[in-house]
């Protein structure tokens, strides 16, 4: 058989664009992302081989998201045609084991078969422990076995516990770099457990990567929404006049989960709510929402910019936070029964938060006196994770207080929307108001398109040497010192959290915070595009 033409730069890009205009997203960073790491490539394929390690092979991360990811990638034929794959773990596995255990997860359509047979052949499996430099010595060699002309780059993503990290990228260092060319590691949170931690792991990164070599990934910064507010933000002139102390009363970002740790309590009681979602999701989310417009779309302006951000927010303390704990609803069925400590993997009588609500307050000119609310939970009454501007009341009303807040909101999940709530004249002969929206719901915008996963932006922009979504290790650092006093003293007081009922909005008291800092609830309204009371 001929062997394949290796594809050019031209070719790629000709087909980069295609894929994204399918997809309905801009093509032109991405595209200007390959360019550049184009630059001083004749051919991108076969002459520039590329191999994906996956450390932590026969976990669940790798099994559920990171083979998912890379297949669906190669699929759309997104990586370069050299790319191979290697899973690494201590399980002696066969690549068919591996297989096997992602099978379910990989989405496979029933035209894909041949491809998806494709996949599989160019993946590996080399076993070893994850403090054994010999093993890693073993890993270089079938890595080195795959590289052949004259460049040859490496990835390598850390699907493992925190634990490890530090051995498994000291053996990286030492015995796995690329000589022919980049070497990039991509680090999976939780980022340490506070500041001190997170300094000590920073410190040992630093000491054998440079910063551009490293990747932090929080996927919710590839979600649609979420990169969605800068544009939202810095491509439109209407929002600009407003986004600021003056108009804008408080500024939710919520995220909820409608089911508890379904057996994975013991895990999650070893962090917490805040530290799972609070202290890296939302507070990311928070950056880009009140961030400062950067001088360009590069990398690293944007996270100066998110930094600056950070550096301007207090640290934060207990009056402003409310921590909950779910308690089984009687009434509810199936695992609603279940509290928190129901969990046979929770400790007896811990006091983990399965809910926290945060006030957080920016000291700077834009957002002085305006509260960043942030709420999270487990078993709550739905799955959503949004950000809601709320506007200050109208001045001089003169529709005898008929009118309500506007609300700009950002719909991350689930169905993806941006909509904007506002007063109108109800239709007919009266002069009444009612409350109405303005709506982007892009399952009505946008049919039949395909929004890539998280996961895909992100490791694509690892590919190209795009680190615009992720975390650099000074806003790491600033993002632990407005949250580990905080931690530190829930761990060193235990203070009991609020019971709430599993299926509900969450204790009373985090509505009370939310009163209390300014935001204004009525329960009036219902947005249409998902028929949700918000």
């Amino acid at each position: 058989m001929a062997e394949t033409r290796p594809e050019t730069s031209k070719e790629l890009t000709k087909r980069l664009r295609k894929f994204w205009e399918e997809v309905a997203m801009t093509p032109e960073s991405t595209l200007e992302i390959f360019r550049e790491s184009l630059a001083g490539e004749k051919e991108f394929g076969r002459t520039v081989p590329h191999v994906f390690v996956i450390l932590g092979a026969s976990g669940d991360l790798a099994k559920k998201k990171i083979y998912p990811t890379i297949w669906w990638l190669y699929r759309d034929k997104l990586l370069p045609e050299n790319t191979v794959v290697i899973g690494y773990a201590r399980s002696k596995l066969q690549v068919k084991e591996i297989r096997d255990k992602c099978h379910q997860y990989m989405k496979v359509r029933p035209d894909d078969e041949e491809r998806y047979e494709a996949f599989w052949k160019v993946n590996q499996y080399v076993a070893g422990g994850y403090d054994d430099p010999a093993a890693f010595a073993g890993l270089d060699s079938a890595i080195s076995a795959l590289e052949t002309g004259p460049a040859a780059n490496r990835l390598f993503y850390l699907a493992l516990p925190p634990s490890v990290f530090q051995p498994v990228t000291s053996n990286i260092k030492a015995k796995c770099m690329g000589k022919k060319g980049w070497t990039r590691v991509i680090v999976e949170k939780p980022f340490g457990r506070d500041a001190a931690s997170s300094a000590e792991l920073s410190n040992h990164l630093a000491s054998l990567f440079k910063e551009e070599e490293i990747y932090r990934i929080d996927h919710y910064l590839g979600k649609e929404m979420v990169q969605n507010l800068m544009t939202l933000r810095f491509g439109n002139v209407i929002f600009g006049p407003t986004w600021n102390r003056n108009h804008i009363s408080c500024v939710n970002i919520s995220f909820k989960e409608p089911f508890g740790t379904q057996g994975r309590g013991g895990y999650f009681d070893e962090f917490g709510i805040i530290r799972d979602v609070m202290q890296n999701h939302l507070l990311q989310i928070l950056c880009l929402a009140a961030m400062e417009k950067p001088c360009s779309s590069n990398a690293d302006d944007i996270r100066d910019e998110k930094v600056k951000v950070l550096k301007c927010t207090r640290e934060l303390e207990m009056k402003d936070v409310v921590l909950g704990q779910y308690v089984g609803d009687p009434q509810g069925e199936g695992d609603a029964k279940l509290g928190y400590l129901d969990d046979p993997t929770v400790p007896k009588g811990s006091v983990t938060p399965t809910f926290a609500a945060a006030a957080l307050h920016i000291d700077n000119e834009r957002w002085e006196g305006v509260p960043f609310i942030l709420r999270c939970g487990k078993a709550l009454n739905e799955r959503k994770a949004e950000v809601r501007i709320q506007y200050r009341d109208v001045p001089g009303d003169i529709f005898r207080g008929q009118c309500q807040r506007n609300e700009l909101v950002m719909r991350v999940q689930p169905g993806e929307a941006v909509y904007i709530k506002m007063m109108t004249k109800k239709p007919g002969m009266t002069f009444d108001m009612e409350e109405t929206e303005l709506d982007l719901t892009y399952g009505a915008r946008y049919k039949n398109v395909k929004l890539p996963d998280a996961y895909e932006r992100l490791i694509l922009d690892v590919f190209c040497g795009s680190q615009m979504h992720f975390v650099r290790s000074d806003e790491l650092a600033e993002a632990w010192r407005i949250f580990t006093p905080l931690l530190h003293k829930i761990e060193n007081e235990k203070p009991a959290p609020v019971q709430y009922k599993y299926g509900s909005r969450g204790p009373k008291e985090a509505d009370d915070l939310s009163a209390r800092m300014g935001f204004k609830y009525t329960g009036t309204y219902q947005w249409k595009g998902d028929k949700a009371n918000l």
